[in-house]
């Protein structure tokens, strides 16, 4: 017989305020400033190697990449519902959410290891050249078979979030990132007593690192120590459930599956231009991730606030939430981007742009991708409102016509008709996310999405 449903009321949620988005939001910020500057640093590490080497980590780890976006189906699902349980004070739901999240994590994690054997297939979607094809797909294989637990991991910390924990995360996440740097150095080059193994090193330690912080975060799990108080594992392990999670998931699953599409074809559309062009791609897009973190803190705030206030049957009060995570992502995202556009030439050069046209390019895409960071924050802010709220499929449809009509079409309409160059390409960019931006900030205003089924 199951136990009883917990419908006790927790603390009363309070009146919107920016300092109630703040807390959510800088934690966040900070782990994925973390994440960024150890990938900064494994990339310095691998670039030693040489430029091929170099290409190969940069070719796997977008394919990594495509495991957030078939993760996204079990995450996206585990934020919404468990802040909406949070929010009405049903922790016990919470927790069921949680648990049946990470079985559902481990068997998508699992089935991604298909990939494995199909490495060098896959790889040569991005038409890169041989020398960066063989070692990208060995890099592949390495880092492909962790994906069963960093996907629980990633699960976990996302029913966190949702609980409002942007803490624990951090911390863990800040442990993982000291333990991958130790390891991928001393894996490349055989310090510390560790084997030398080269570029295959860098995808060892990343594993390692990455399956240590899975560990941690579900010991403390274990232990019962978390915000989410854990109960009988297979409490409310049912379809019903697992068909709420999957639902609100699976568009944003389709949606970044897409953009990942979306993003192979650029780079190949990009690849044609020469081995300057595609390295002067990485590098930039590499150094304005640091412009992306503050916009995926406030994505977290406002999926977490409007998740939980649409729990608390007070939409107006998440509807303010999510305006106000709009404007302070894009101040903060637009402030980035141009410290980074001023000091473009400088960063180009420290994050490993080797020769004068490499430099140059480099530069001209900083320029680009600097300029559209304030439509880039209401991409992550919105976005994440939506989501939060369980509205999944508009922002599906948002980044279909974005990337596809726009910014696709437009580099594809150029290359038939004229002679463009790889600058002209980029700009393709700008209308990408102009459109996004205008789309989810119309769905918000609009309302709609506080009548979305969960």
């Amino acid at each position: 017989m199951n136990e009883p449903e917990d419908l006790e009321d927790t603390e009363a949620l309070p009146q919107p305020t920016a300092e109630r988005v703040w807390p959510l939001a800088w934690p966040t910020m900070l782990a994925m400033a973390l994440n960024s500057s150890v990938g900064i640093v494994d990339f310095l590490i691998v670039g030693q190697l040489g430029a091929e080497p170099l290409a190969a980590a940069g070719v796997a780890h977008q394919l990594h990449f495509a495991l957030f976006a078939v993760m996204s189906s079990v995450t996206t699902g585990t934020v919404a519902l468990v802040a909406r349980a949070c929010g009405g004070g049903q922790m016990r739901e919470a927790d069921r959410v949680l648990r049946l999240s990470c079985a559902l994590g481990m068997a998508v994690g699992a089935a991604t290891l298909i990939v494995i054997p199909l490495a060098d297939v896959v790889v040569s979607v991005f038409g890169v050249e041989p020398e960066v094809a063989g070692p990208a797909a060995r890099y592949v294989q390495i880092l492909f078979a962790f994906n069963p637990p960093f996907a629980v991991g990633l699960v976990i910390a996302s029913g966190l979030r949702g609980a409002g924990d942007v803490r624990t995360p951090l911390w863990i996440g800040a442990l993982v990132n000291v333990l991958n740097v130790i390891l991928n150095y001393g894996l490349v080059f055989g310090a510390f007593g560790m084997p030398e193994l080269g570029l295959e090193g860098s995808a060892l330690g990343s594993g390692i690192a990455l399956t240590a912080g899975t560990a941690v975060i579900s010991f403390l799990w274990w232990r019962n120590t978390l915000v989410i108080p854990r109960h009988a594992w297979l409490d409310g392990f049912d379809t019903e459930r697992a068909r709420r999670i999957l639902r609100i998931g699976l568009p944003t699953a389709i949606e970044q599956t897409i953009w990942q599409m979306g993003l192979i074809l650029f780079l190949r559309l990009i690849a044609g231009y020469g081995t300057e062009a595609v390295s002067a791609y990485l590098i930039g897009v590499r150094i304005l991730s640091f412009s992306f973190v503050p916009g995926i803190g406030f994505s977290t705030a406002a999926s977490t606030l409007v998740g939980q206030y649409l729990g608390a049957d007070r939409p107006a009060e998440a509807a303010r939430f999510g305006w106000r995570s709009n404007l302070g992502a894009m101040i903060v995202m637009g402030c980035v981007g141009l410290l980074i556009i001023v000091n473009a030439r400088f960063l180009a050069g420290q994050f490993g742009a080797a020769g004068q046209a490499t430099v140059d390019l480099t530069v001209s895409f900083i320029y680009i991708l600097g300029a559209v960071q304030p439509l880039m924050a209401v991409e992550f802010a919105l976005g994440g409102a939506l989501r939060g709220a369980g509205d999944t499929r508009f922002p599906l449809v948002a980044i279909l016509t974005g990337l596809f009509v726009f910014r696709l079409g437009s580099a594809f309409t150029l290359q038939t008709f004229f002679t463009p160059s790889v600058v002209d390409i980029w700009l393709c960019l700008v209308s990408d996310y102009a459109v996004k931006a205008l789309m989810l900030a119309w769905r918000f205003g609009s309302g709609r999405w506080q009548r979305v089924r969960v």
